[in-house]
């Protein structure tokens, strides 16, 4: 299979980009959500509309949009973003509004998860506090508990569902999503609440689920779920450990700075797929952090853009040779200004994902 070369971000985040006809209909559905969940309109999203969008009968906010090329189906709610300390959940949307309005991805809105579904994954005493902002479980994660945050956590949950159906359906989906791989049985941490990962396992017990964990930090919450749930298997690269220490179906592979030569990177990659052949999953969860950036404040990867652009290729080519469907989330990334610094990474890996899988469909 030819390599795919793909160019340094075409979207600057800091000009208003013109959406197609197809893009501006789809931003008005996404709009409509807004409304309709009673949740404040970003400014942000409305800027992103052309000017006569409403005035010109250009755009319709009702029904779902048919657009002339393939797009990503791309789980997102308004209930996502929350106004937390790092940026974690307030990228969220932007991230989202941007790759409906490049013609990048489709989305698809979930339900929140079920607390039901929750307490049969973590202590129950654990879900039942961050439910009712009891502290000091509430606020596990590293974040002080608001009902705003609990309710992003549990819509972002609901799409971890959602995204490994639509995923094993098409190929390729994504959840526009962090906080996930640090959330332990008993508690969160790491700005992590609920493993969504270890999630989809728990409710899809007749696939193998396979986490390739790519976030600077390791996945020491998925890896305590192995040990719980025999369908779940964890690899992750990263260069923090964060606590992980290795087991029969969870690998660590820790590496140091590869600004000046990602040989290493590569080599591990492979030997990811290598133990992705041997392990035969039905489902890859990718991991697909900004926090190894060279300029992440908690990062020591280093990775260029570049880099990192080649590692969104080389994984999601990966997983189309084999034809193993692939769930892609945000992960790690703490870069501020979030439209000048994350947000071009994040929409990278769209534009990785929409290479490989939609303009050679």
């Amino acid at each position: 299979m030819a390599k795919i070369f793909i160019p340094l971000p075409a979207l600057s985040p800091v000009r208003k980009p013109s959406p197609s006809p197809a893009a501006v209909d789809a931003l008005c559905v996404l709009l409509s959500t807004y409304i309709d969940l009673n949740v404040p309109t970003p400014q942000e999203l409305l800027d992103l509309l052309p000017e006569d969008t409403f005035t010109a009968g250009t755009a319709q906010p009702a029904g779902k949009i048919t657009a002339p090329r393939r797009l990503i189906p791309a789980c997102f709610s308004p209930r996502y973003s929350a106004a937390t300390p790092t940026a974690s959940m307030r990228k969220l949307g932007p991230v989202a509004w941007h790759a409906v309005a490049e013609g990048l991805a489709e989305i698809h809105l979930p339900e929140p998860v079920d607390p039901i579904r929750l307490r049969w994954l973590h202590a129950p005493e654990y879900v039942d506090a961050f439910m009712a902002g009891k502290e000091p479980l509430a606020s596990s994660q590293g974040w002080s508990w608001t009902p705003q945050i609990r309710d992003g956590v549990l819509a972002i949950n609901g799409g971890q569902l959602l995204g490994a159906m639509l995923a094993l359906e098409h190929g390729i989906a994504a959840n526009i999503a962090q906080g996930f791989h640090h959330a332990r049985p008993e508690a969160g941490g790491g700005y992590c609440t609920f493993n969504g990962l270890a999630l989809v396992a728990q409710e899809f017990p007749d696939h193998k689920v396979m986490v390739l964990d790519c976030d600077e930090h390791g996945g020491n919450g998925t890896e305590e779920f192995t040990h719980r749930l025999p369908n779940l298997f964890n690899y992750s690269i990263h260069g923090t450990s964060f606590g992980m220490r290795g087991c029969k179906r969870s690998i660590r592979c820790t590496l140091p700075p590869v600004t000046g030569d990602f040989a290493p990177y590569r080599k591990a990659l492979r030997n990811a797929f290598e133990r992705a052949d041997r392990w035969k999953p039905d489902l890859l969860l990718y991991q697909a952090g900004a926090d190894p950036h060279i300029h992440d404040p908690l990062g020591t990867l280093g990775m260029t853009t570049e880099q990192m652009i080649e590692r969104d290729r080389i994984v999601f080519e990966g997983c189309r040779e084999r034809k193993l469907p692939v769930l892609f989330v945000l992960a790690g990334g703490y870069q501020e200004p979030i439209e000048t610094e994350l947000l071009p990474l994040h929409l990278n890996t769209f534009r990785a994902a929409h290479a490989v899988y939609m303009a050679r469909a």
